[in-house]
């Protein structure tokens, strides 16, 4: 059963750097390519970030290159999305799950957490 679980987001100023945390407390996932995705009020969900089950392969949405880095330690059970320059474009509801490429294959979707980014 998934049970995922955002953690890390907040409020903070156009410029500054969040951390986000993902965990399943339902299942192990080291063996999943996991993503980011998010969604900002009146939008659709979108794609956010990729890492592949070893974590070697890595990529992102044209907007977050460069800025955002997505990490995972397996032996924790958690991926992180570390965000850094941030924009108020990127305020959104943060979600994680295993992801094909640049879509989720799970409809099932935690609370995910809230990232906000004054200008």
């Amino acid at each position: 059963q998934v049970q995922l679980a955002e953690s890390g987001g907040g409020l903070v100023q156009a410029g500054g750097s969040l951390r986000l945390s993902c965990a399943d407390s339902g299942r192990i996932f080291s063996n999943d390519n996991m993503g980011w995705f998010r969604q900002a009020p009146g939008k659709e969900r979108e794609f956010v970030a990729f890492v592949s089950w070893s974590g070697v392969v890595t990529y992102y949405a044209d907007s977050e290159k460069g800025r955002f880095t997505i990490t995972r330690d397996n032996a924790k059970n958690t991926v992180y999305l570390q965000m850094n320059s941030l924009k108020p474009e990127d305020s959104a509801i943060y979600y994680c799950n295993e992801a094909r490429s640049r879509a989720a294959v799970s409809d099932s979707w935690g609370q995910g957490t809230q990232v906000t980014v004054s200008s």
